[in-house]
């Protein structure tokens, strides 16, 4: 059996350093909303400086986001790693299964509701879809049959990746519209078994 590699201390202390700095905005965010939330504020409450709160996070909305590059890769291992024999589709949406990043559902309620309300976090959450569009399409394309010399010019890998990207967005707004109460993989599969349908 493989070892597993644990986390240095300095990962761990940097670790922890996000951590704080997240539970801090979170904080701000509820107290005084995220739009009126400055990054000085964030800073100053998580107790650290400014240079510092930018070494952990480009922006203010990264904070709500989290590591949306580790997260596409995550998702994009767990696709590589689907049967062989699964169609593109079946793959693509098993593999959406690393999702759950394991925080709170108070947290992960408090996200939801801050994505729908602000449009820079909008914005950003659209950015990370067409981040994840480019990482997921080459499988994709692959599962397909699709040559590797036709594959930036065909829509279809990116097509599918949308859709289950809209699945995953309406699943978070059914569940947000009912305070958590629904699961929210639950949610994800009935609308991925609409679109198969």
């Amino acid at each position: 059996m493989a070892e597993v590699r644990r986390p240095s201390l300095r990962e761990r202390n940097r670790m922890a350093l996000r951590r704080d700095i997240t539970d801090a905005a979170f904080e701000l965010f509820r107290r005084q909303g995220f739009a009126t939330t400055t990054i000085d504020q964030i800073a100053e409450a998580a107790g650290v400086s400014r240079r510092s709160f930018f070494h952990h996070f480009p922006t203010k909305e990264d904070v709500v986001l989290g590591d949306t590059a580790a997260l596409g890769e995550r998702l994009q291992s767990a696709l590589q790693a689907r049967p062989p024999a699964e169609s593109a589709w079946t793959a693509l949406s098993e593999a959406f299964r690393v999702m759950d990043t394991g925080d709170s559902s108070e947290l992960r309620l408090a996200t939801a509701q801050m994505y729908r309300d602000n449009p820079s976090l909008r914005a950003r959450h659209l950015e990370k879809h067409l981040r994840w569009q480019e990482l997921l399409a080459p499988e994709i394309g692959r599962r397909l049959g699709i040559p590797v010399d036709d594959a930036a010019a065909d829509p279809r890998p990116r097509a599918l990746i949308a859709a289950a990207l809209s699945c995953l967005d309406v699943a978070i707004d059914a569940w947000l519209a009912s305070e958590g109460a629904r699961n929210l993989e639950e949610l994800f599969f009935e609308c991925v078994a609409t679109i198969r349908s």
